[in-house]
């Protein structure tokens, strides 16, 4: 069954415009001198958003009920983008205060500044490793940033516009980003240079997104389209229309099967990879819906909104 579950109204004193899912592992991970078992680890579910009332928030998701586990007040400006680690024990974020932070999960507290100087930093994101926080540029530069000394170690040029969205294969192969002017450039991370230049919008690319088998790459624009691309050979292998207006975040569900999409248009859907089709609308939200994300069993699914709202969807596996 598709519905919502859980709907978490105020979430924000203002838009909410990001969102990530994560898995946090509490408890010992080594084992004692006499060699006995660690103590179990326990595992929690954290929900993080990033709104425009300049303030980040760390949920704990359990048992369906959303409860707030911390509040980041460290922007200044309005919240664009969250993102937690592959491993959920770090958090970053980022603003139009110019900011890039990087937080401790667990407790709350900031470890790291981003030294980027006054550049926009619009997406953020953590690199499959952990090693890296990458963020993209007014200038079209993506920057790599050392998780451990906040220092930026590579630029990659996209020879083009203000990079709008970020995205990292999960096997750490390929980065993709999106630019204002519908161009979306694709990395090769080993040699750290542009393979692919691919031109299927004409409108900004605000969010793009990888399959979990690295293969393919959806990207949501605002022309109201989607597209998905045979990354190897860079060539489009689909167009899926259904959003009325701006597509505004796009993600891939973990079966590698489905992806969702949100929209200004107030809508969620679920689309099948293999029909491109639309298999279920989600319509309760009363606002744009600038981020969707699922979790770790592509059973849920969680949407956040302009009107305040954090909603949390039940999705069939």
């Amino acid at each position: 069954m598709y519905a919502l579950s859980v709907k978490k109204e105020n979430a924000h004193a203002d838009c909410i415009w990001s969102c990530d899912w994560g898995r946090l592992t509490i408890g010992s991970q080594t084992e004692d001198g006499i060699g006995s078992p660690p103590p179990p680890s326990e595992e929690e579910e954290i929900l993080v958003t990033g709104g425009i009332d300049d303030i980040v928030r760390v949920w704990n998701y359990r048992d369906g009920e959303i409860s707030l586990r911390h509040q980041l007040t460290d922007h200044s400006l309005g919240v664009v983008s969250v993102a937690l680690s592959p491993d959920g024990t770090k958090l970053a974020s980022s603003s139009l205060d110019s900011a890039i932070l990087l937080w401790d999960t667990e407790n709350g507290s900031k470890i790291a500044t981003m030294e980027n100087g006054p550049v926009d930093a619009w997406t953020v994101l953590f690199s499959p490793d952990s090693q890296y926080i990458v963020s993209g540029s007014h200038s079209g530069m993506v920057n790599l940033y050392n998780c451990t000394t906040g220092k930026a170690e590579h630029s990659l040029d996209t020879k083009g516009k203000f990079t709008l969205s970020l995205a990292f294969a999960p096997d750490g192969k390929y980065l993709a980003s999106g630019a204002i002017d519908g161009i979306i450039a694709v990395f090769d991370m080993a040699s750290k240079k542009l393979v692919h230049t691919l031109e299927g919008h004409a409108m900004p690319i605000r969010s793009l997104c990888f399959s979990p088998d690295s293969k393919k790459l959806i990207t949501g624009s605002d022309d109201g389209h989607i597209k998905m691309y045979d990354v190897a050979h860079a060539t489009l292998v689909g167009t899926m229309s259904g959003h009325t207006s701006w597509v505004l975040a796009v993600s891939f569900s973990p079966d590698n099967e489905h992806f969702v999409s949100s929209s200004s248009d107030g809508q969620v859907k679920v689309w099948e990879v293999a029909t491109k089709q639309c298999v279920h609308t989600f319509t309760e939200h009363s606002d744009q819906v600038w981020s969707v994300r699922y979790n770790k069993e592509g059973n849920k699914l969680m949407s956040v909104s302009d009107d305040k709202t954090i909603n949390v969807y039940s999705i069939p596996v």
